[in-house]
């Protein structure tokens, strides 16, 4: 049976990933993490992953051993967290950070000064891959989100089209944002400070609705939105 969900716990930060290791032995942590990301090449490709082992106590092989595989495989590790002074003092001669800097507004010449809250930014698509918005409040497409295209909002995401590419609503952790769209397929969604990716789709694709409930991220179809 795969424990992996035990073993490890996936968020989405600002500036990446942050992975979590659960309680096992070290060579166990490493296979599994090495095992999720070999099933979801997708989800992990080009991500710069913040890594927290607890209590583990590394030294420099151990580190760098990790370091080096996941590199090959397009995943940058730039921060060890840990409750060990050797593990830290470890990350810290690897050139690695060992703190994760403290949520801060969005900041980019692209995003428009802070709008009210049902301030809304239009986009006409196709969004094509290499595309990126990056806004204060709401924003809704008009057309497709095509893969390798992202959208950064602090408010919701509703696409009047096929969602194919990186979607954060809520970025400044809003968890009562939503994201919307007649085919809900992302790449990789995060509301607030939870990811997740899409489960492959079996059917007729149907408009769906992506909301966080009890701290996890839900699809449900996209009806009536009375009293949202």
């Amino acid at each position: 049976m795969d424990e992996s969900p035990a073993l490890i716990q996936i968020k989405g930060i600002r500036d990446g990933l942050l992975i979590t290791l659960g309680e096992a032995g070290w060579q166990e942590l490493v296979d599994t993490l090495i095992r999720n990301v070999d099933d979801r090449v997708l989800f992990f490709k080009g991500a710069r992953v913040a890594l927290n082992v607890g209590v583990n106590e590394l030294r420099v092989a151990e580190l760098s051993t990790l370091r080096d595989q996941l590199s090959e495989r397009g995943i940058s590790l730039w921060a060890v967290l840990s409750e060990s002074p050797l593990t830290e003092m470890t990350a810290q001669n690897l050139g690695l950070a060992t703190r994760l800097a403290k949520p801060r507004p969005l900041q980019n010449r692209e995003v428009l000064e802070v709008m009210p809250q049902d301030a809304a930014k239009w986009v006409t698509g196709p969004l094509r891959s290499g595309g990126k918005v990056l806004y204060e409040g709401n924003v809704v497409v008009l057309g497709d989100v095509n893969p390798g295209a992202e959208i950064v909002a602090g408010g919701s995401v509703i696409v009047w089209g096929r969602l194919r590419g990186v979607v954060h609503a809520g970025a400044q952790g809003d968890e009562q944002a939503v994201v919307c769209a007649l085919e809900l397929t992302p790449t990789q969604l995060r509301i607030a400070g939870e990811i997740a990716v899409s489960p492959k789709k079996r059917g007729k694709p149907l408009p769906e609705i992506a909301t966080l409930k009890d701290g996890q991220l839900v699809a449900e179809p996209w009806q009536e939105m009375t009293g949202r």
